[in-house]
């Protein structure tokens, strides 16, 4: 069955490393990213759209332009005059990537400033995709908006999804953070965490933990990404299942791991897979995106 899914966030310049002296060019963020493995996955009758703030400079010209060859809808994106992308900086040393950013005037941060159209973007999608990353550039009156539109969504009964994706460095403190991402994640249908970030900033002492938190918070299902671990899903009041990894002989670039197992996890379950397909399918996208450089990899080199 057709459909739309619709991705918010935030895509930023990425400059990264091209030896004797000179940098790379791109474009990535992590809702940026699982909407391309988004593409690369549904079916060719799903849209696949982005939403964001853009500046009116070249270099938003430049990233509407790559979406739009991604086949990443970007009709609804938000132009706003003055105002240009966030950019961050990848640097390496010994093999371990360090980023540098500079985000604080980026277009994207006023995302949710005209709640008339974030509705009509969200009102024309089946599902909804947003990130701890998304709510941790807003500002606080933007964050309501936003997780306001989600709740009617939700209780329109679209599919909402949320990745927690917790970046510390992107909130004022501690306490706003936890409860800005435990709002998010009342707001939604399906939740998709990391276990690191999990264990790290709320305390959970296992899987299970963080599973349990979010279904006392009224998330129907939960889908928990442990890495070399595998996946742990509670769908609805069905058992939990536990999907392993895909190993692999060497990983090269941890980039976008989660991102793409996202999108990989989602088109699955858009073409009727049961929830363990759709992990056992997301975990080998992942796989494979973890094996070469960068966030976004070639669609032809991910599994069928």
């Amino acid at each position: 069955m057709a459909g739309r899914l619709l991705s918010i966030g935030e895509c930023m310049v990425e400059l990264s490393q091209a030896g004797e002296g000179l940098l790379r060019k791109g474009f990535a963020g992590d809702t940026l990213n699982t909407a391309w493995y988004a593409r690369a996955c549904f079916p060719s009758d799903w849209s696949i759209d982005y939403f964001t703030a853009v500046g009116d400079d070249p270099m938003s010209n430049e990233m509407l332009a790559m979406m739009d060859g991604a086949g990443i809808g970007t009709s609804q994106i938000l132009r706003i005059a003055g105002k240009t992308p966030g950019l961050y900086l990848i640097t390496l040393k010994d093999g371990e990537r360090t980023f540098s950013y500079w985000r604080d005037t980026a277009a994207a941060k006023k995302l949710a400033d005209d709640a008339d159209h974030l509705r009509a973007a969200i009102d024309s999608a089946q599902i909804i995709y947003f990130s701890g990353i998304t709510l941790g550039i807003l500002a606080p009156e933007a964050v309501d908006t936003l997780l306001a539109e989600a709740r009617r969504a939700k209780a329109s009964g679209k599919t909402v999804v949320f990745d927690p994706n917790i970046r510390p460095r992107l909130w004022p403190n501690k306490n706003y953070m936890l409860k800005t991402i435990e709002d998010g994640a009342r707001a939604s249908t399906l939740v998709l965490p990391s276990f690191d970030d999990e264990a790290v900033h709320f305390g959970d002492k296992d899987v299970a933990a963080t599973i349990a938190r979010y279904k006392a918070l009224g998330v129907e299902n939960v889908v928990v990404k442990d890495g070399p671990g595998g996946v742990t899903l509670a769908f609805g009041s069905a058992p939990v299942v536990h999907v392993p990894s895909v190993k692999v002989d060497k990983v090269v670039d941890t980039t976008s791991a989660g991102d793409s197992f996202n999108g990989g996890f989602l088109a699955s379950l858009a073409k009727g897979c049961t929830p363990a397909e759709a992990a056992a399918y997301g975990a080998a996208v992942a796989s494979t995106v973890i094996c070469h450089h960068g966030a976004l990899i070639s669609p032809d080199l991910l599994p069928k």
